[in-house]
């Protein structure tokens, strides 16, 4: 039989809070951390708004030199590492040679690197040779993600990087989860980070007419899933990271447990590379591998986490997939996105859904969409509009949609 895996640790740097409780309490309160794009004048752009972690200081956990060699991915990731570490009850000091080799990483991105190798094109396309990090090779890659997070705590399990787009940390947290249950690991940390709002990025998106372009006076409004006048997403970054374990470790450490994870499915749509199937049949299909994972039945699903982007095509479909998947259960389940309030960001979008998800869990509380002011009608589920409910919830479902497609979910339950 395979074994029980749970949560027990949660760490997180936000663009709508800085630190797991500051993000809980924000995101129940519908706080949206959308703003006016600061790290780099945007003002060439069509849309000039994005969800930036603001306050963060990368100097608490670098030094000025080391900060020179990294990108932002990394000290994003370590800061919510030793947060989701310290949360789950471990202290390094108390751990032997052992403990160390036993605990790896497995956390996804998009695109981990991203600004830093920006930055190096500039200075050679500048003619600006000798001002290129000699480290501009390696710490551009999206592999040293896990490698730079590893090295910060000495932590000598695996340490591996998934990249598969907006699904990549639904995926990593897949895999974690079958290392897990399957007897490989005893436990991993694991989650999503992301940062990518750089310019280079935003005009990409721009010249695929993917953001809004019609909120930058009024940021907080620009993500606005299952509305009619959605205009595209908001692009976003952050970190999320969780100690995932298998529970009789979690029992004998007397760490705290937020929610089991219990089941996991992924599918391709091998349709286009950044458009969704139509039908959204395979993103059905990846809801229901993951619930026959599980051994759950539709009408045991208490609430549904949305990838939910606020683009035109992905809500509608994902609305479309998830009926197919609860069938005629599908109206009477609640489901909300949290991008509403942060944005998208990119492959660190399963972890924050699984966060969401996991803290929903354990204290009965399902976070609003907002800005929900004018429904698509082909958005038609019950989508928790602009306030939180309270509403104690057993089993739940993280979805995630990606380019490339893909389709990944993960499903939750209330630990007892």
């Amino acid at each position: 039989m395979s074994r029980r895996v749970v949560f027990t640790g949660l760490g997180v740097i936000s663009p709508n809070g800085t630190g797991r409780q500051k993000f809980w309490d924000n995101t129940c309160n519908g706080v949206s951390g959308i703003d006016r794009i600061s790290s780099f004048d945007p003002s060439g752009l069509d849309c000039q708004i994005a969800g930036e972690v603001r306050g963060f200081v990368p100097g608490d956990f670098y030094s000025e030199a080391d900060l020179k060699k990294l990108p932002r991915a990394v000290p994003l990731g370590v800061a919510a590492s030793q947060e989701a570490l310290k949360d789950a009850g471990i202290d390094f000091d108390e751990f032997d040679e052992e403990d160390f080799e036993s605990l790896g990483v497995l956390v996804g991105t998009g695109g981990a690197g991203f600004d830093f190798s920006e930055k190096q094109f500039a200075h050679y396309y500048a003619g600006d040779l000798h001002k290129i990090s000699p480290y501009a090779i390696p710490n551009s890659l999206v592999g040293m993600l896990s490698s730079e997070i590893s090295i910060f705590f000495g932590l000598q399990g695996r340490s591996h990087v998934i990249s598969n787009g907006c699904t990549s940390s639904t995926d990593a947290m897949g895999y974690a989860f079958n290392a897990i249950r399957s007897g490989q690991e005893d436990w991993m940390l694991t989650g999503g980070v992301e940062a990518c709002v750089t310019p280079a990025m935003m005009t990409g998106f721009q010249r695929l007419r993917a953001n809004p372009i019609h909120f930058n006076e009024d940021p907080t409004r620009g993500s606005r899933p299952f509305n009619r006048d959605r205009e595209g997403f908001v692009l976003a970054e952050g970190s999320w990271m969780l100690v995932m374990e298998e529970l009789e470790h979690a029992r004998k450490r007397k760490a705290p447990i937020y929610a089991e994870l219990i089941g996991y499915g992924t599918t391709c749509d091998a349709y286009h590379r950044v458009a969704i199937m139509p039908d959204g049949r395979q993103s059905t299909r990846a809801l229901q591998l993951a619930m026959k994972d599980a051994r759950v039945n539709e009408e045991e699903v208490d609430y549904v986490n949305f990838h939910g982007t606020s683009t035109v095509m992905n809500d509608r479909i994902e609305t479309l997939a998830v009926k197919g998947a609860l069938n005629g259960y599908a109206m009477k389940v609640p489901v909300s996105s949290t991008k509403s309030m942060v944005g998208h960001p990119q492959g660190a979008s399963g972890a924050l859904g699984v966060a969401v998800t996991a803290l929903s869990l354990r204290d009965g509380v399902l976070t609003p969409t907002i800005n929900l002011e004018n429904p698509d009608p082909d958005c038609d589920m019950d989508y928790i509009a602009n306030e939180s409910r309270d509403q104690s919830v057993q089993v739940a479902i993280s979805n995630c949609i990606s380019f490339g497609s893909k389709n990944s979910a993960l499903v939750l339950k209330k630990f007892q």
